[in-house]
């Protein structure tokens, strides 16, 4: 009887047995993670912070200067962008400028992309322009540029096969259906020229669509300046 006694106090002196944790919330994608740090979590698109003003374009693309550029935005709700230098996300601020026109139209073709391919990665943009445009060769980093010098030009990379939002690192690995399409956007939506890779078999437009060498991982669209006299 004593025993029993004993062992009931113990028992009812125990403490209660602890409670497992409540297992932890999953961690975001890093893409959406980063989009919230841009505005989203406030209902807001990342474009929608984009400062907005006139630009010119001046002189020719391989010797000129950008008045008045706009900033395109690390990344958006239809794209990111990527320091070909470093090959990491986003690209620095000073290598993405370039005028109003310019940025519209790659905001316009990552929405086509988007409408078109829902799910698909974003369109992953890589070097426009620096800030009041000029010079952009190697002393920038890389193997430099020729043009990129008067906000007009920028360069896209083309989708993977694998859906990552990365630089192909050969030609293999380029969905080229998706690429293809890339390419007719830019041509639809005015550009000037669209450089392609000689290894891409990409196609378009004899006047517009012309092959380039090193442009094997990405497309490099020129839009077409606008008269001043239209503005």
């Amino acid at each position: 009887m004593l025993r029993l006694i004993v062992l009931l106090t113990a028992t009812l002196a125990a403490p209660p047995a602890a409670t497992a944790p409540a297992p932890a919330a999953p961690s975001a994608h890093p893409a959406s993670a980063q989009l919230a740090a841009s505005g989203m979590e406030r209902g807001r698109p990342p474009e929608a912070a984009i400062h907005w003003r006139r630009s010119l374009a001046l002189g020719r693309p391989n010797r000129g200067r950008l008045a008045g550029g706009v900033e395109l935005p690390t990344a958006g709700t239809h794209f990111v962008t990527v320091d070909p230098v470093t090959g990491t996300s986003p690209n620095r601020a000073w290598r993405r400028n370039g005028t109003d026109r310019l940025v519209e139209v790659l905001l316009r073709v990552a929405a086509e992309h988007a409408a078109a391919h829902p799910g698909a990665p974003r369109l992953v943009v890589g070097d426009l322009s620096r800030p009041r445009g000029g010079r952009f060769g190697p002393e920038y980093g890389g193997d430099g540029h020729r043009s990129h010098q008067n906000g007009l030009d920028a360069d896209v990379y083309y989708p993977r096969r694998d859906g990552l939002e990365r630089v192909p690192a050969r030609v293999a690995q380029i969905d080229r259906r998706l690429a293809q399409e890339l390419v007719g956007r830019f041509v639809h939506a005015g550009a000037q020229y669209v450089f392609v890779g000689p290894r891409t078999g990409l196609r378009g437009p004899g006047k517009v669509v012309l092959t380039l060498a090193n442009h094997d991982d990405h497309l490099h669209v020129r839009i077409r300046p606008v008269p001043r006299a239209r503005r």
